[in-house]
């Protein structure tokens, strides 16, 4: 099922989207569907290799750890990050 979606907009803006719409040969409402489209792509997720980077750089850093059971203790008692020696 489709729904209509109604935006307003000023008079310049709507004619550069004419313009555009006409120079790719699309109604302004496939124009319009199409820039969505693109839009909610765009935002989606990143691209894979963006993510491997990201998981590089991090094994790349010695961070403190320790089991999950430790790491959930430590949670649980407000752990600053400092040994309680």
């Amino acid at each position: 099922m489709t729904k209509r979606l109604q935006v307003l907009l000023d008079e310049d803006e709507l004619a550069e989207i004419r313009r555009s719409a006409r120079r790719r040969r699309l109604s302004v409402a496939e124009w319009v569907r199409s820039a969505l489209r693109d839009a909610r792509a765009a935002e989606g997720s990143r691209p894979a290799r963006e993510k491997l980077q990201a998981i590089r750089s991090a094994v790349g850093h010695a961070f403190p750890t320790g089991s999950i059971g430790e790491m959930h203790a430590d949670i649980e008692r407000g752990y600053v990050g400092h040994d309680e020696s």
